[in-house]
């Protein structure tokens, strides 16, 4: 269910009517943005939780006391409903279906021919304080980030990297926050957490191996930060998004 043109304006019963037959014969449905309010008008959130476009998430909650509405996350998946906040949530949303359904590889060439990120957590927030900057003109900088990611097993530090960016420490440290948005270790760990999501999805390697491979050093490590980040272990997001 796309956007819906008015939150004010009930759905025609026909349309809530299919969604209904829909959902009882087991197909998957998806309220994208404003959508949502669609899926609440059918009555097919009633004791689910759900998210709509922070802007109307008050609304949302407050026309359907039913529903448990969630105005911070980029989408929620409960049960064969899914809901997800505005346009760019939206595309997050359906990539992670499809993620689901068949898999890693798939979602990457989808994603790559998008130029758009091909996982982003459903529990992530809606709001991001700095938007990742455009850094294909800076091109040592960016010939430094392509080596950190092809090179995420090697152990790194600010000196190492602010070497090898041919700038101070501080200068690094700086210019990074400036161009990225987020610390040196933030990013860094984002790059082996995805890379070790990567690694369970498409190959079979231990999770001691993939923890060598993503530089987390020992399986523990991987582990803590994985649960931190993704609220699963590693052996469990395997089964889940290996792909049907």
């Amino acid at each position: 269910m796309p956007s819906w043109r008015d939150t004010n304006e009930l759905p025609p019963k026909a349309l809530l009517n299919a969604l209904l037959k829909a959902s009882q014969k087991g197909a998957h449905i998806v309220g994208l943005c404003l959508g949502s309010f669609v899926l609440a008008a059918a009555g097919l959130l009633d004791g689910r939780s759900g998210t709509t476009h922070w802007n109307k998430a008050d609304e949302l909650a407050s026309r359907y006391p039913l529903i448990s509405v969630n105005p911070d996350v980029l989408y929620v998946n409960d049960g064969n409903i899914t809901t997800s906040a505005g346009t760019a949530a939206a595309i997050d949303c359906c990539l992670n279906i499809m993620r689901l359904q068949y898999g890693a590889k798939i979602v990457n060439d989808v994603a790559r021919r998008m130029v758009v990120s091909p996982h982003r957590q459903g529990g992530q927030a809606q709001f991001i304080q700095q938007p990742v900057r455009d850094i294909s003109n800076v091109d040592h900088f960016a010939k430094v980030l392509e080596w950190i990611q092809q090179n995420l097993d090697k152990p790194h530090s600010l000196d190492t990297l602010a070497e090898r960016s041919l700038m101070s420490r501080r200068t690094f440290t700086r210019r990074f926050r400036q161009v990225m948005g987020v610390t040196v270790g933030e990013w860094l760990l984002s790059q082996r957490l995805g890379f070790a999501q990567q690694l369970l999805e498409t190959t079979d390697n231990s999770i001691d191996l993939i923890a060598e491979m993503a530089g987390f050093g020992s399986p523990v490590t991987l582990r803590q930060h994985f649960n931190h980040a993704f609220k699963i272990s590693p052996s469990n997001y395997r089964r889940e998004f290996r792909g049907t």
